[in-house]
């Protein structure tokens, strides 16, 4: 069986029992997963997780830009402290834009993703970046810190030319269950530019259930069915990418090698 690495996944908002989630995981071949924070309401959910399934399950902290009004002084010396101490925190997100469901005002969710760039780069710790709807402002961020701050433009569905912005910057692309939707001819294009040494598949479960699972609930164990569609759009075999991601993953997120 191959393994895998799921870089992205909210276990704490799936219905199932975190247990059932682990152990589904584990038998589908995922052998890590990063679970993601994203404010200051499920930063200790995320942390016990963390402390319970280690080495399985690491996590992040971040403010997601649908909560960028939270963003203050005391969430960032929390996030601070915790990153600082615990190498279970592997990376700061979700952090970043989001232009189309606008549940923050445009300036805070600004405000919010570059102090949080700013906050991964001391802590030497990469990023997981959510962008919807606002490539040109991510653009941004991402040449500003260019060679400054790494890291990953998470369940990335946006243009090749954001893409190439990406990674013409250093961050690397990862990719979710949309690719395996009938209508993501685009992505799909895009995924065959993407070079092989900086790509990532993950779920961000409980969303987007790749098929043949779409409609139900996500979760962990099906990262496997992402990966066999990037496998095909990339021409190699679903080993070869299995391990390109999995060596992928620990390069970027080293402190998963500490584990």
């Amino acid at each position: 069986m191959e393994k895998f690495f799921d870089v992205h996944t909210h276990i704490n908002m799936v219905k199932r029992p975190a247990d059932e989630v682990v152990e589904a995981a584990k038998a589908a071949g995922v052998e890590r997963a990063i679970n993601i924070g994203t404010g200051p309401d499920d930063f200790e959910t995320v942390l016990e997780l963390a402390r319970k399934y280690h080495p399985f399950l690491v996590c992040t902290l971040g403010v997601h830009p649908h909560e960028g009004v939270v963003w203050e002084k005391s969430v960032a010396d929390f996030i601070q402290k915790e990153a600082s101490q615990n190498t279970q925190v592997v990376a700061v997100g979700e952090i970043g834009l989001d232009y189309y469901y606008n549940n923050s005002p445009r300036e805070e969710q600004l405000t919010a993703f570059h102090e949080q760039m700013e906050l991964a780069q001391s802590l030497k710790l990469p990023v997981e970046i959510h962008t919807r709807d606002a490539e040109e402002d991510t653009k941004e961020v991402l040449q500003k810190f260019r060679g400054k701050v790494r890291g990953l433009l998470h369940c990335f569905t946006g243009t090749w030319d954001l893409a190439k912005e990406a990674l013409d910057c250093g961050f690397d692309i990862s990719i979710s269950g949309v690719v395996t939707f009938k209508k993501a001819e685009e992505l799909r294009e895009t995924v065959q530019k993407i070079p092989l040494d900086r790509l990532h598949v993950e779920t961000d479960a409980p969303f987007l259930a790749p098929m043949p699972h779409r409609g139900k609930e996500n979760e962990p164990a099906f990262v496997s069915h992402t990966a066999q569609k990037v496998s095909e759009i990339k021409g190699v075999s679903l080993h070869e990418l299995s391990e390109k991601t999995r060596a992928n993953a620990l390069d970027l997120f080293h402190r998963m090698n500490l584990s």
